[in-house]
């Protein structure tokens, strides 16, 4: 079964379209969706979960169409973080947790604390005084302590510092050590990615460019170093975009199987594919 799927969903506004979506992310994987801003990825999520309805096609999470009736009762095995995390104001991290346990039914008001004392929050400073880090931690511990199948996680490390963000990603791998647990996250911060990811979904404008294995990716392509004249020598195909460089030569994106045999490249790494990439696309 696949945690996620997303076939043909398209959805216009008045100056932006999520253009014939499909998106696959098999369970027991974790996706990294990326994308500048203003690409679509609060709105793809927004459409998974249903609070926005798409203009034609559909999704399913869990194996279960997100416009049933039934999709209420699958929402319990989904831990959801977004970029912003909303709490009344007023409330503290303890009080939060009595909220939830009156709202999910699996609610594990032991894990809770556990990942209260591990994040190091304050159980009795009310929500409106915590700085940015602290609520996305806070926000991660209740969409933790329900005993998810799914984590969708949307900017979920924004504002974190690298030694809490590092924690962070290594619980999320944890999570998924279990065979039926899976994870979309959204990030700006590529590395994170890289490193946590089995599978990296690139949203360019409205539009999937691709959805494929990390490690695949990576095997694909490279970054070519060298004169202008000597990238004008490769096959068109094998440049997917280029740049300038400090030294007055040019640096590439290309693909591997097309260039000549015994070119060396440097390893391209997540954030050089989709920066190349972009750059490609505005030619």
């Amino acid at each position: 079964m696949n945690a996620i799927q997303l076939s043909h969903i398209c959805k216009t506004f008045d100056s932006f379209a999520i253009q014939d979506l499909c998106l696959t992310v098999p369970s027991g994987t974790i996706c990294g969706l990326v994308g500048e801003n203003g690409a679509g990825k609060s709105t793809t999520i927004r459409l998974m979960m249903n609070a926005l309805q798409p203009d034609s096609g559909s999704a399913s999470l869990l194996g279960v169409d997100v416009t049933t009736p039934e999709f209420r009762e699958t929402k319990e095995d989904i831990g959801v973080v977004l970029d912003e995390a909303y709490y009344p104001e007023t409330l503290t991290a303890l009080q939060v947790g009595k909220v939830m346990a009156g709202t999910y039914r699996r609610w594990s008001q032991k894990q809770y604390e556990d990942f209260l004392r591990r994040f190091q929050l304050p159980e009795k400073k009310p929500f409106k005084d915590f700085s940015r880090g602290m609520k996305m931690k806070l926000a991660i511990a209740v969409a933790m302590s329900h005993q998810p199948k799914l984590l969708i996680l949307d900017e979920a490390t924004s504002g974190l510092d690298p030694i809490v963000r590092d924690e962070v990603l290594e619980l999320f791998y944890e999570f998924t050590r279990e065979e039926d647990h899976s994870i979309l996250i959204s990030s700006h911060i590529l590395s994170d990615l890289e490193k946590l990811c089995d599978y990296i979904a690139f949203l360019h404008q409205g539009q999937l460019l691709f959805c494929d294995e990390k490690d695949q990716l990576l095997e694909t392509y490279g970054i070519f170093s060298g004169t202008a004249e000597q990238l004008e020598s490769l096959r068109k195909d094998a440049v997917i975009g280029q740049e300038s460089s400090s030294y007055g030569g040019v640096r590439a994106l290309v693909r591997r199987e097309s260039l000549p045999n015994g070119l060396d490249v440097e390893r391209a790494s997540v954030e050089d594919i989709i920066l190349f990439m972009v750059k490609g696309a505005k030619k």
